[in-house]
């Protein structure tokens, strides 16, 4: 697994309950560590409780040190992980524990070895852009619609927030495979799972050897129900900047109040935050 030099400028914030995991999508078509992020997703694993997952959509309007007011995503783009992480601390208070970036191109070959994930949309979604063409219904996907599926936006209303809600569904399906006893117990899917995940992976210099198995488990409870999978509270979709970018705006009042509750280890009451 690649290691990422993720530590933010001036260190990270005081410590606090639980673990916090960053976890970061490159969509890049040539792997990790492109200029671009599609995917931001902050785990957190409480003392005891809930897990939690939550979306940052990429085009979050947010103020990124040296640089002004900028995209979210764009905060990678500039300064690597390492101000993607002093970024994100920043906005939200929470104090990040651990970094993963995962290549969605090798996340298609993950899906494969698990075997496959179950989706259930409400629609037929005929997607020419993303190449995703599905029937409504539950339906069993391999790698490569699963990769469309995470990929789409333009036909879903919900644009980016769609797309976000699609990229923690699918993760934390993969994650619970992962996670079972079938996974362990069978060597050939084992040896195909290190080799995929190695491929995708790249990890935060500082992050520990006993987080991956944290983050797997954690996301697994999210997808099992057991866990929280939400976005982060916003205002509007549809905000422009000066110079004419469109930007996602956050519900400042309810992000505090989410971001201060998961610093404080306290998961119990944030369902009310879920859309």
């Amino acid at each position: 697994m690649k290691v990422v030099d993720d530590t933010p400028a001036g260190g990270h914030l005081a410590d606090q309950s639980g673990t916090a995991i960053l976890l970061v999508g490159s969509d890049a078509r040539e792997g990790l560590e492109s200029a671009r992020t599609d995917t931001i997703m902050l785990l957190y694993l409480p003392p005891k409780g809930r897990s939690v997952l939550v979306s940052l959509p990429r085009d979050s309007y947010v103020p990124i040190a040296g640089y002004g007011q900028g995209k979210l995503n764009s905060a990678y783009a500039m300064g690597g992980p390492a101000l993607l992480e002093q970024t994100v601390e920043a906005v939200t208070g929470v104090r990040i524990d651990g970094y993963y970036e995962i290549g969605f191109d090798g996340f298609s070959e993950l899906v494969d070895v698990v075997g496959g994930v179950e989706i259930c949309p409400e629609t037929p979604i005929n997607d020419e852009l993303s190449g995703l063409n599905v029937p409504a219904g539950c339906q069993q996907i391999n790698g490569t619609t699963a990769l469309a599926y995470v990929r789409m936006r333009y036909s879903d209303p919900e644009g980016d927030i769609g797309r976000a809600k699609r990229q923690r569904e699918i993760t934390s399906k993969v994650m619970a495979k992962i996670a079972t006893p079938t996974s362990v117990l069978n060597p050939f899917r084992y040896w195909n799972l290190g080799r995929a995940g190695s491929g995708m992976l790249a990890r935060g210099k500082d992050t520990g050897a006993g987080d991956l198995a944290a983050t797997v488990l954690g996301l697994a409870n999210v997808s099992n129900g057991e866990g929280l999978s939400l976005v982060v509270p916003i205002k509007t979709t549809e905000g422009w900047t000066d110079d004419g970018q469109s930007v996602v705006i956050w519900n400042s009042e309810q992000a505090i109040q989410l971001f201060d509750e998961i610093s404080r280890g306290d998961t119990s009451n944030l369902d009310r935050f879920a859309a």
